[in-house]
């Protein structure tokens, strides 16, 4: 198959089988601009407008956009040092004015942590593009899937049953969209990711959404391990809550219901 026929395929599947709300998003890191596809939004150059890398991947999952993101159309800081587009060396002033604000008391515990931040290596990107995956033109270097808990659960189950091993992760609250994409594009593994404050506030994102990222050569992966649980009626659009009628209850319901006249039943044992 070919990319194209690739991307339309497992992003059907994935839709089926998750009844995802919106489209997984296919991410491509850029080193020359002949790579960007030709259907690309440039922000700044197509709509006088910045945007910040959050809002981008928005407009792609929910309005099926294909966005390209350079340093002149970011409007957040976290992208352009993560992905590696400006210079922000440890020891430089725009490292040390980052730590003053990162939220720290101690600006040495804030450097000390900041030092460790994400980044990719400088000047090896240009940008990055957002596409939606069902309809993008390359072979993504990482796919994004915005979820809900349970859809979550059956992905993490999925990525359990291809590969043996449980995903990992570390959590923070804030810059989400360089831990979405940067520690898997370095490391080749999955990771979950909670959207940040700024991405709420500005790039509307719902407040029980997380985020699945899924390195690109292993997205055949995910999809092969989602598979049998959906054939076996255990994928999630097929499960379904039960409702013991008659349930146990605790011992004082029976008296009661034995003082009324009514119906008695199994007392619960709580251990």
């Amino acid at each position: 198959m070919t990319s194209v026929e690739k991307n339309t395929k497992y992003s059907a599947e994935l839709r089926k089988e998750l009844i995802l709300r919106y489209e997984p998003i296919a991410i491509k890191m850029i080193e020359d601009e002949k790579e960007v596809p030709k259907e690309a939004i440039y922000p700044k150059r197509d709509l006088g407008k910045h945007m910040a890398l959050c809002q981008a991947f928005a407009k792609t999952r929910r309005d099926m956009k294909t966005i390209y993101m350079d340093k002149h159309s970011e409007w957040c800081w976290a992208p352009l040092i993560g992905l590696g587009l400006v210079e922000c060396r440890e020891g430089s002033e725009a490292f040390d004015l980052v730590c003053r604000k990162l939220g720290f008391k101690d600006l040495d515990t804030a450097r000390e942590f900041f030092a460790h931040f994400p980044m990719l290596p400088r000047n090896k990107y240009i940008g990055i593009v957002s596409a939606p995956l069902g309809l993008s033109t390359f072979e993504p270097d990482l796919v994004l899937i915005y979820c809900n808990n349970a859809q979550l659960r059956s992905l993490l189950w999925a990525v359990k049953s291809a590969t043996g091993k449980i995903v990992t992760t570390q959590l923070d609250a804030i810059d989400s969209c360089i831990y979405a994409c940067v520690p898997p594009l370095q490391t080749g593994e999955y990771r979950v990711t909670l959207p940040d404050p700024g991405e709420y506030e500005r790039a509307a994102a719902d407040e029980n959404e997380i985020i699945l990222s899924v390195p690109g050569n292993r997205l055949e992966e995910l999809v092969t391990g989602l598979r049998p649980f959906y054939e076996m009626g255990m994928g999630y659009p097929q499960l379904s809550r039960e409702m013991l009628f008659d349930f146990p209850r605790p011992d004082f319901y029976n008296s009661l219901f034995k003082i009324w006249g009514l119906d008695q039943g199994e007392e619960w044992d709580r251990g």
